[in-house]
């Protein structure tokens, strides 16, 4: 297991509860980068450290660069958000952008938060490749 797991695990299930939080008043139909904030400040009277932009080394056959990666909301440096105010469900794309951040950070756990969808289509929990025993990719909805 991700020594990062139980850490990221738990900055999740915060998550969910600050995205609750923040929908409360302000209901869906903002732009995505309201939310963020919102949420970002949530987490942070959480007690949570939150950054917006990590930068990350890529390695592509041997040339190494570093490149800022704007991940919506990154926890505790162990947990990755992925923010969207979409209309519909959770689309594929939306995954694999989120295990791509995911993997170039080395996150064992990330979250797609739709603050433009119903309560049904709100969330997806992700679980990084090999950080589960038993399971080589796990998705589910909390």
């Amino acid at each position: 297991m991700h020594p990062m797991y139980e850490k990221a695990n738990k900055a999740l299930e915060d998550a969910v509860i600050a995205m609750q939080t923040v929908l409360d008043p302000l209901a869906v139909g903002l732009l995505e980068s309201i939310y963020q904030k919102c949420l970002a400040h949530e987490l942070e009277l959480m007690g949570h450290r939150v950054i917006t932009e990590k930068q990350v080394e890529v390695n592509y056959k041997g040339y190494k660069f570093k490149e800022n990666l704007r991940a919506d909301i990154i926890i505790d440096d162990c947990a990755i958000l992925e923010l969207k105010s979409v209309d519909g469900p959770i689309r594929k794309e939306f995954v694999a952008q989120l295990l791509s951040y995911m993997r170039l950070c080395d996150m064992p756990l990330g979250m797609i938060l739709n603050f433009g969808a119903t309560s049904s289509a709100r969330k997806k929990r992700l679980i990084a490749p090999g950080v589960l025993v038993d399971e080589e990719m796990c998705d589910c909805d909390f």
